[in-house]
């Protein structure tokens, strides 16, 4: 029984870790978009091809970003 209970505390504690790890992550993404956005707006808006300045891409980059960091935690906790 305390086996079984040990190995669900390790399991606990991992889990913790990467759900702290990849919170980090995202913050980290989110808030150094922003940070962009409040200091660095020449930057993102310059053009890459028609239509689309570096300000577009690397708001949907943060998006998609959010996905994989789901997808990498779903797949660690299945």
């Amino acid at each position: 029984m305390k086996e079984k209970q040990r190995a669900l505390e390790a399991l606990a504690r991992a889990q913790w870790r990467l759900a702290l790890a990849l919170t980090v992550a995202m913050m980290a993404i989110y808030f150094g978009f922003t940070l962009l956005v409040a200091w660095a707006k020449p930057f993102l808006a310059t053009q890459l091809a028609p239509g689309l300045s570096v300000g577009i891409l690397l708001g949907a980059l943060v998006i998609l970003s959010a996905w994989v960091l789901i997808w990498v935690y779903v797949r660690w906790a299945n």
